[in-house]
């Protein structure tokens, strides 16, 4: 720790200078009392709405009035802020990147809806109205929002354990309409209090490892499309997954079907891998999928091929989205699980769409507001719920493509939204013949970005711990299910938490020499311990019953060690609480057991630098006059006055 001694030509800083040490100790001890949890609790209160900084002005002050409307309105809807200087250069820009993202996301949205084991069209009614309200409340230039994998396996994986999707579609498809208005409630609710680090409970590593199984499951699933096959699982867990497409290979699967869609497939890919090649044609790869679905029909039309085995999309209906609040199930007697998946859903939803906002927005230079984010991504679940939607989020592979279309603002989801609805209003029809393997193999195409082995191994090299979070989620999914991998991902992780918690760093520190900075000593050889005094920080901002007995009993270890070795001249021990944020009754209990072990060995506790809430409960339990007021400001002033004569008192 640096000297408060700072060399200026201020004079009444050299005044502060010349200020003893019992005037600077009683600066630490007669601070004002810290807030009381009534007013910590009314302070997050009032910090957890989300316009809790804006005040309003009386009525008759009509211009201040008006401004803070106008702010209100900007805060609510961003695109107040941004349609104002809203220019044609923009626009071009956006109408390319929108009609660039319909063309990719058309045949996607349709592919995902039978992911989810919905009629096609809900994945086409999921592309029009979420973006419609993401574009005028998201904070994001570059997301792309619409139905997306992992959510829709998500869906498919949990629901069917209420309700058969082939038996019953109709009650079905009212659950998953229900699962979709309790997870925008939950986002909105999340944005509106400020609970954002709820998603944080699935860490980033957890999320490579569960997004990696799910696309592998994903891509099996698809072997039910690729091969023809009408009957298939509904587990979603490799090994039975595995053993479907095994039988179905021996019995009842159609070449046609496979010869199609690894055809289609290929030349996806080929595309893709020219793009990278070639920047300039960003759009090939985005429009291959529709391309393949063109002629895949036409191909299917003009050769009666659906006559001969090719299983096809058969009827999509045509039209706008329907109302579908009639069709929302709250008095289901498995109301409260389907609850439980909207929970899940959102929270996997939110952290993909952050992520993937986040990612584009520190490209380019420009800032997304999280709660925002999240109130967003809620009200266009809720409105969408009640449109015949089902989950949406922002799309990774859908978003990488309005980024490199060059989008400006979040118009570019307008335009996508509009050419949907062109869509379902005139081309629903021609897609009748639209073979089912060409859907598989759209999915299976988008795979490859979500299994990220570098990623992964970069995770192995930093953190082993976050590596077994990984792994964990990982495994899960492919090996059981997706709620156990989520599961297994958000127990390591909290067992890592714990494990930090109850075990915390501590260290010897030690002078640099020719400076006041005290550092620790193994990772600074050259410091120099002074043989009088053991000088020890903990690393924890709390010292609470999980851990203080450990770091009461590390320290005693490390004084027993100095006796033992023939070092027996330490005359005191001084604990640097600059880390430690708070502490309670059992860390105050073990700081009093620490001062009497070292007193019964002649040694003399002394502390340092203790933050407000800390000095004020250490004065409270009458902790500051059992070790005599040995109390500093800083390391080096606790070291003089040990190494005094006589230690200071106050």
């Amino acid at each position: 720790m640096a000297s408060l001694a700072i060399q200026t030509s201020n004079p009444e800083i050299h005044d502060h200078e010349r200020i003893g040490h019992p005037e600077k100790t009683q600066w630490v001890l007669n601070a004002p009392e810290p807030p009381s949890l009534w007013q910590e609790l009314m302070d997050s209160v009032r910090e957890t709405t989300l316009f809790h900084a804006r005040r309003f002005p009386s009525v008759k002050d009509k211009d201040s009035f008006s401004r803070t409307v106008i702010s209100s309105l900007q805060a609510i809807f961003p695109i107040f802020c941004w349609c104002r200087n809203y220019k044609t250069a923009k626009f071009k820009k956006d109408l390319l990147a929108g009609l660039t993202l319909a063309s990719l996301c058309i045949p996607q949205s349709i592919g995902y809806a039978t992911l989810a084991k919905l009629d096609p069209q809900y994945g086409l009614y999921t592309s029009v109205i979420p973006p419609l309200i993401y574009a005028v409340m998201g904070t994001s230039r570059d997301i792309a929002i619409g139905p997306v994998a992992v959510v829709s396996l998500l869906l498919s994986s949990m629901i069917p354990k209420l309700e058969d999707p082939e038996a019953n579609p109709v009650a079905y498809r009212n659950l998953v309409l229900t699962t979709t208005f309790f997870a925008g409630i939950f986002q909105a609710s999340f944005g509106l209090f400020r609970l954002g680090f709820l998603v944080d409970f699935l860490s980033h590593a957890a999320i490579v490892g569960f997004v990696a199984g799910a696309a592998i499951v994903i891509g099996l699933q698809q072997m039910k499309g690729l091969l023809g096959i009408t009957h298939f699982t509904n587990k979603t867990d490799v090994i039975s997954v595995m053993e479907a497409a095994w039988r179905a290979v021996h019995h009842s699967w159609n070449p046609h079907n496979f010869i199609l869609g690894c055809s289609f497939l290929t030349f996806i890919l080929i595309t893709r891998f020219v793009g990278r090649r070639n920047k300039k044609l960003f759009w090939l790869p985005a429009i291959a999928p529709l391309i393949s679905v063109v002629l895949s029909t036409l191909l299917v039309y003009l050769t009666s091929a659906d006559e001969h085995g090719i299983l096809i999309i058969k009827h999509i209906k045509k039209g706008l989205n329907p109302t579908s609040f009639h069709q929302l199930q709250f008095n289901n007697p498995h109301i409260g699980e389907v609850a439980k998946i909207g929970l899940i859903v959102a929270v996997v939803a939110l952290t993909e769409a952050i992520a993937v906002g986040r990612s584009f927005a520190s490209i380019k230079g420009y800032r997304i507001n999280g709660n925002q984010e999240m109130v967003a991504m809620g009200f266009m679940n809720i409105l969408g719920s009640v449109t015949s939607c089902y989950v949406a989020t922002g799309s990774f592979s859908r978003s990488a493509v309005n980024f490199s279309a060059g989008c400006e603002t979040a118009m570019s989801n307008i335009v996508m939204a509009i050419t949907v609805i062109v869509s379902l209003e005139l081309f629903t029809r021609l897609l009748y013949f639209t073979p089912i393997a060409i859907l598989s193999a759209i999915i299976l195409s988008a795979l490859p970005g979500l299994v990220d082995f570098h990623e992964a191994y970069n995770i192995w090299k930093i953190d082993k711990l976050d590596f077994l979070a990984c792994i964990g989620a990982f495994f899960g999914v492919l090996f059981a299910s997706v709620e156990i991998g989520l599961l297994a991902a958000v127990t390591i992780s909290f067992v890592k938490i714990i494990i930090i918690s109850i075990r915390p760093g501590a260290e010897v520190l030690g002078r640099l020499p020719e400076t006041d900075i005290f550092c620790d000593v193994d990772q600074y050889p050259m410091a120099v311990k002074s043989p009088q005094i053991l000088i020890i920080r903990v690393k924890s901002g709390l010292l609470c019953f999980a851990n203080a007995n450990f770091v009461k009993e590390k320290i005693m270890k490390w004084a027993s060690e100095e006796e033992s070795m023939g070092k027996n001249t330490n005359q005191a021990v001084i604990l640097d609480m600059s880390n430690l944020t708070n502490i309670d009754v059992s860390g105050i209990a073990s700081l009093e057991e620490l001062h009497k072990n070292l007193a019964s060995s002649g040694k003399e506790l002394a502390i340092t630098n203790p933050n407000w809430q800390v000095i004020h409960k250490l004065r409270v339990a009458n902790f500051v006059a059992k070790i005599g007021g040995r109390v500093f400001l800083t390391i080096g002033e606790a070291e003089e006055a040990c190494l005094g004569a006589k230690m200071a008192a106050v």
